[in-house]
């Protein structure tokens, strides 16, 4: 794998996590919602935080786009799973959130699992997409008929 592929994964989670705290901060300002009460869903986006929040998510969006045109989705999720530590420590040390000993366990467990995940291949040999294997199958049916 290249750097540029590493960085890709790396934003991935930074995006995801930095997104998902900015979200969570700006929802405790705003208080409940629902769909319910859709107009205040909308107006949502105007608080700072959300709309910060949003933006990382979208940036996300982007670059996990990117990285499922490279791998797949079993490599990608829990290759970025670092992002879970990411998380918690924002969560933490940004929302002021008490984070348990048994989570702060199950983190060490999705990074010892990361381990695992990004020691494999990226991408598994194909023989081809399944809409052209489908695709030669009937071909082949057709020409024995």
């Amino acid at each position: 794998m290249t750097f540029r592929k590493y960085l890709v994964l790396a934003a991935v989670a930074l995006f995801a996590s930095i997104g998902d705290t900015l979200l969570s901060r700006g929802m405790k300002d705003i208080g409940n919602v629902s769909f319910h009460q859709l107009q205040r869903v909308i107006f949502a986006v105007a608080n700072p935080w959300v709309f910060c929040g949003v933006a990382f998510l979208l940036g996300f969006l982007a670059a996990i786009s990117e990285a499922l045109s490279w791998a797949d989705l079993t490599f990608v999720l829990p290759a970025t799973g670092l992002g879970y530590a990411v998380m918690a420590l924002a969560a933490r040390f940004f929302l002021h959130e008490q984070i348990s000993p048994s989570r702060w366990a199950g983190i060490a467990l999705i990074i010892v699992g990361v381990g695992f995940v990004a020691s494999g291949p990226s991408r598994m040999k194909r023989v081809g997409t399944p809409l052209a294997e489908s695709a030669s199958i009937t071909a082949a049916s057709k020409e024995r008929a």
